[in-house]
């Protein structure tokens, strides 16, 4: 039989390297998922339903991993012209079995990881959910990629005939493996990431924690080889793409199917292998650690930890004090001392299976089979085998000390959640406008149409309609402002993988879907960041404290373009800058990934409902006030979305005709990429100094002006030309920066409990980006140009005024939003006149200021849990 008999030619190229590494991965796999059976069936007694999926998982493996090593033996891993010909068919069988079995043992695999989480804690209903959910996508995606594999070509025989024929119609199987890179990395992430929270959480001595959480951590090698198995899948399309491009004539036809498949898909192949073998590796080491215990105890125990044999003596007894629990809302650990009868017994006989957290989270055994563990053995877990509930959690959260209330901080209080939350902005600043100039990119190279490029903006801000109210506004609700930043950080990096597949296949639609990912994922972070930066703090200087972030915010815009330019594509725009693009989007996925975990330990405050209603108080009670059987805080709300929608569309009508409009006032003199900069640079300057401003002008006075400067200068922009037209524009985007934080923080003013829903409101209105800009792409292309285009920003901008006008003129919205000095606080929002200094105290202390006598001196310091409202 041809292929059968073995020389020196069989292991010419790249065969031997692939068939030595797939043989030993091979038996590695094996003979860790043995040692797993031994250990769940001989020592722990108990073979769970995750046992039965890794076993399934291993055959599947088992069988691709052969598809890849028989497939060395007819030609993977040669150029095509020594492979003979007779070989072809059985080569093709080989690369079909492969190709058709990868995806099912990745799903199983995952699928036995995320069913053993399922049983680590039953009460945490966070936890359970997110491991469903990952569930769902780890199956419906494997089924749905497994799918494809298997008609890879229609008909489905096509796949073994060489040539193929015409009449089919096949898909390249690199393609396809390069399009689900995204869903193997999401799912490779969130299987490595779901269980921290709660292992860090736990209370064990520290070297079983230790070992705990670096057990769980050895996914994180199964997502970096996922990575390298990327890199050369993006090889072996690029010398595909490079084959067909040499075999094409002067009319664009091919002259041989040659592509050399077998050659460059062969290490693609074997990270493959790689790939599915250590993730069932690495699954399977949690499931080693009783087999660890027994042989080797003395590895698992701190220094100082009383061993098995002198526990029987001395070891102090810890249980569970559910009394005390309850009184306190916290586990409760109480040591209680072995009794007479105790001090001295005998290990107890085996008791039956024991669960795998018993193993994971204590070193000790003692019994006959060392199946159980020791009644009085030391252990820092929430209870002990003889009182622990019916429903218990392997994990204790201990939270003694109570987090002082975001609304309830003062200035000094407020400095570092400011700063870490305005270091957030500055970094999803400067993610947003990298993605910017890598959206330009593709756009260059897949040359897209105007109105594609105007439908990808819509795109983004669709996200914005949809995602405060799908997932933003549950996650604050129940959840937390902090929460927002790893959920919203989450999807983000979701959206950036995407884009790998839209690049690989240039996908217009696959590309829309990337930009609605990013802005679902970037409008749960405004939900929380704008309401938390303007809350967290004395309310007065609410709008100051936005302006400033989103200030810092812009600046990270104003940076990213710069050096996405200089590092990625200086000087030319073609397919090969495009590959590069694909490395950036998969450098910030990451990073979002591991700045959403860092967010998840940040020591932030969070504010309840209760003390969001407490902090929107007022002695004069503005924000209970109604106008016509209409409460005011809502009239507020409705007018500040209103703005919003308007102010954002006008904003993003200047953003898409920028180009346009610069080469028909100005030329192309000076590329437009620098002019652009110099505008968001006026956009970032303008945040910072209002607010300053901010301390001198009202802030519904401050909106009304950048109001109307907007319109004035955006009139002008339609009728100048030259410089004067640029300057013109410059001075739009001045006006346009302060307009953002200041709408959003008169917005959310006084909603006291309705605050969460509020920002949910206000959020979801920067959808206004996905309306007015293509109104003006239209006018561009009906040949009116990009001068008369602009006119859609001008009417939006005087729809946006209605806000501040109204703010301005109605007496019970202007008490609400209007900040309140303290002494305008004491004499009830009049100014304040000559009074005792017994009435002004009195006032004060009821507006959150106590009285102290100092050397005989009377003065009034704030209260450190000063919750005081419009104040």
């Amino acid at each position: 039989m041809a292929g059968m008999n073995l020389d020196h030619n069989d292991f010419q190229g790249r065969a031997a390297p692939v068939l030595a590494v797939s043989i030993a991965l091979a038996v590695l796999s094996t003979v860790f998922v043995l040692l797993r059976m031994l250990s769940r069936g001989a020592i722990v007694k108990k073979i769970a339903l995750d046992d039965y999926f890794m076993v399934l998982a291993w055959i599947i493996a088992f069988g691709m991993t052969m598809a890849v090593i028989w497939g060395t033996r007819y030609g993977l891993g040669r150029h095509e012209e020594n492979i003979p010909p007779e070989w072809a068919s059985t080569l093709k069988k080989s690369n079909y079995a492969f190709s058709v079995l990868y995806n099912p043992a990745l799903m199983m695999s995952k699928t036995s990881i995320l069913i053993f989480y399922l049983t680590l804690s039953k009460s945490n209903h966070t936890f359970r959910w997110a491991t469903i959910a990952t569930l769902f996508v780890v199956n419906a995606g494997g089924f749905a990629l497994t799918m494809l594999n298997i008609w890879q070509c229609t008909p489905v025989n096509a796949v073994f005939q060489t040539p193929i024929p015409d009449s089919a119609s096949c898909t390249d199987i690199v393609t396809i493996y390069l399009s689900s890179a995204p869903l193997n990395i999401i799912t490779d992430l969130a299987i490595l990431f779901l269980p921290m929270p709660i292992l860090t959480s736990m209370r064990l001595p520290k070297k079983q924690k230790i070992i705990l959480i670096i057990t769980f951590s050895f996914g994180i090698f199964v997502a970096a080889v996922d990575v390298v198995r990327i890199a050369y899948l993006q090889s072996a399309a690029e010398t595909r793409i490079a084959n067909i491009h040499n075999n094409l004539n002067e009319d664009n036809n091919l002259t041989s199917e040659n592509t050399d498949f077998a050659w460059y898909a062969s290490l693609s192949f074997m990270w493959s292998v790689i790939e599915v073998n250590i993730g069932i590796m690495c699954a399977c080491v949690p499931a080693l650690k009783p087999l660890a215990s027994r042989f080797l105890p003395r590895m698992l125990r701190d220094a100082g930890d009383v061993t098995e044999k002198d526990s029987s003596i001395s070891a102090p007894r810890y249980t569970y004090n559910s009394e005390m629990a309850n009184a306190h809302r916290v586990p409760s650990i109480v040591e209680t001392p072995p009794s007479a009868n105790e001090s001295h017994a005998e290990p107890h006989e085996d008791e039956g299976p024991m669960g795998m957290m018993d193993f994971l989270t204590t070193p000790d055994m003692n019994g006959a089979n060392g199946a159980r563990l020791d009644r009085t053995t030391t252990m820092l877990t929430n209870t002990t085998r003889n009182t622990r509930p019916d429903s218990p959690t392997f994990f204790d959260f201990v939270n003694l000390n109570q987090k002082k209330s975001m609304v309830q901080m003062t200035s000094r209080d407020s400095v570092f959640p400011f700063a870490m939350v305005s270091l957030l902005f500055f970094i999803w600043g400067f993610e947003y406008g990298l993605l910017d100039v890598l959206n330009q990119q593709f756009q260059s190279v897949a040359r897209m149409s105007p109105g594609q490029t105007s439908s990808i903006h819509s795109a983004y801000f669709a996200g914005y309609l949809i995602g405060p109210w799908l997932v933003g506004r549950w996650v604050l609700e129940h959840w937390g402002f902090k929460a927002c930043y790893s959920v919203g950080l989450s999807i983000y990096a979701c959206g950036t993988l995407i884009f790998w597949p839209s690049a690989v296949l240039t996908s217009y639609p696959a590309y829309l879907i990337t930009n609605i990912f990013v802005g679902f994922g970037l409008s749960i972070l405004e939900v929380s960041a704008n309401p938390f930066i303007a809350l967290c703090g004395p309310p007065q200087y609410a709008e100051m404290r936005l302006l400033l972030s989103q200030a810092i915010q812009a600046v990270g815009t104003v940076i990213a373009p710069l050096i996405a330019k200089k590092a990625f594509f200086e000087t030319y725009f073609d397919a090969p800058s495009l590959v590069d693009t694909q490395y950036a989007y998969l450098g910030i996925a990451l990073f979002t990934v591991l700045l959403a975990v860092v967010y998840h330990y940040v020591p932030l405050p969070e504010a309840t409902n209760a003390e969001l209603e407490d902090a929107a108080e007022r002695m004069d009670g503005a924000n209970k006030a109604q106008i016509r059987s209409i409460p005011v805080i809502w009239i507020i709300l409705g007018l500040g979305a209103f703005s919003q929608f308007c102010y954002v569309g006008a904003q993003e009508v200047n953003g898409t005709t920028f180009d346009e409009y610069l080469a028909a006032v100005v030329g192309t003199d000076w590329s437009a990429s620098n002019y652009l900069a110099v505008a968001h640079t006026c956009f970032a300057v303008s945040r910072f100094l209002a607010a300053g401003l901010t301390l001198l002008v009202r802030p519904r006075y401050l909106i009304l002006i950048f109001f109307l400067g907007a319109i004035l200068f955006q009139a002008l922009s339609m009728h100048l030309t030259g410089r004067a037209g640029l300057a013109m524009l410059l001075m739009v985007f001045c006006m346009e920066g302060p307009l953002f934080p200041l709408i959003f923080a008169l917005a959310i003013r006084g909603m006291g409990k309705h605050t969460r829903f509020a920002s949910v409101v206000v959020t979801s209105a920067i959808s206004g980006g996905a309306v007015f800009s293509p109104i003006s792409s239209h006018i561009v292309n009906e040949g009116r140009g990009p001068q008369f285009a602009v006119i859609v920003a001008v009417v939006v901008f005087a729809a946006g005024t209605v806000m501040p006008i109204v703010f301005s003129s109605v007496g019970k919205i202007r008490r609400v939003v209007d900040p309140m000095s303290w002494s305008e606080a004491a004499s009830d929002g009049r100014p304040s006149s000559t009074s005792s200094v017994a009435s002004r105290a009195l006032s004060i202390v009821m507006m959150g200021k106590r009285p102290s006598k100092e050397n005989g001196a009377v003065e009034f310091r704030e209260r450190s849990s000063n919750g005081g409202g419009q104040t």
